[in-house]
């Protein structure tokens, strides 16, 4: 038997609350008391344990035992569903926050608050949550969605693409997506993407089961670097500590793959006079390369 959203919400007030009347919900939902008794009816056919007494001290109530715990999921399996809503709750609706909260109730568990997401830079910037919202609002109803793109050599393009899914890669949040100009699956750092609009336009794209795409265009590099000891925080902060060896000068010798783009060699430069890159000798002459450039700058 279906249960409708005011029965739900009947349920979980009753979970709230020890006892109530029939005014009282009557009184909430806008209907009558006539209503709210057939409501109890329903219930008490799909094997809700709900009780009415008459009297001073009667009421409307449910039987103390009766909370989820009872159902086909185990213990493991509510927290699991709790701690998942729980992850995506910054990312989520008032409709997916309102599921944690009924849930929590209906399971019987207090919410561990256990993890904290933040999608913005330190400050008062929005913008990269006010992405996200619309990035998700776009992938849920399969709308198109046009935006302006800025690539790794700064390169700026208008794009029309069908969202598929937003990844986390390597510290960075990347938008997979079918690229309508490419006629292809592309990714996206997002953020690099500005200007976003959703379309009216719906698509029926589905993401591939076998995405070999999310390495899409990435060909990788296997570094190996020398960072002296005054960049310690910024090593074990930025490397695993799989990757990181230390000499006997206190210096680190780094071995990390990254992606062989622009970014990366931006990132070897961020760490100034405190960084070597001691192979591949490729990437030892672009550095080099750069260095030169720099230098002319200041001549």
């Amino acid at each position: 038997m279906q249960i409708n959203n005011r029965l739900f919400e009947i349920i979980y007030i009753l979970m709230q609350k020890n006892k109530t009347t029939a005014k009282e919900l009557a009184d909430k939902f806008e209907v009558s008391t006539r209503t709210i008794y057939r409501d109890i009816e329903t219930l008490c056919a799909a094997n809700i344990p709900i009780y009415a007494s008459k009297g001073k001290d009667g009421g409307i109530g449910l039987l103390d035992e009766f909370v989820l715990n009872k159902t086909i999921l185990s213990e493991e399996e509510q927290n699991q569903i709790l701690f998942a809503l729980q992850g995506m709750r910054k990312v989520a609706g008032q409709d997916e926050k309102d599921i944690l909260r009924k849930l929590s109730i209906l399971f019987n568990k207090k919410i561990n608050d256990w993890i904290k997401i933040d999608f913005s830079n330190w400050g008062k910037d929005d913008t990269q949550q006010e992405r996200f919202e619309i990035i998700k609002k776009a992938i849920l109803s399969k709308k198109q969605m046009e935006f302006t793109y800025y690539n790794s050599d700064g390169n700026q393009s208008k794009r029309i693409v069908e969202p598929l899914q937003i990844w986390f890669k390597d510290k960075s949040w990347y938008l997979i997506s079918y690229c309508k100009q490419k006629e292809d699956y592309r990714i996206f750092k997002i953020s690099r993407i500005k200007d976003i609009n959703i379309l009216e336009e719906h698509y029926e794209r589905e993401l591939p089961k076998e995405n070999k795409r999310t390495n899409h265009n990435f060909k990788s590099i296997l570094l190996e670097l020398e960072i002296s000891k005054e960049m310690a925080y910024r090593v074990y902060d930025e490397f695993e500590s799989t990757q990181i060896s230390k000499k006997e000068n206190g210096n680190f010798i780094v071995k990390v793959e990254y992606p062989e783009n622009e970014w990366v060699y931006g990132y070897i430069l961020s760490f100034g006079e405190y960084i070597k890159v001691l192979s591949p000798d490729s990437a030892k002459y672009i550095i080099k390369c750069k260095l030169e450039k720099i230098l002319k700058n200041y001549l």
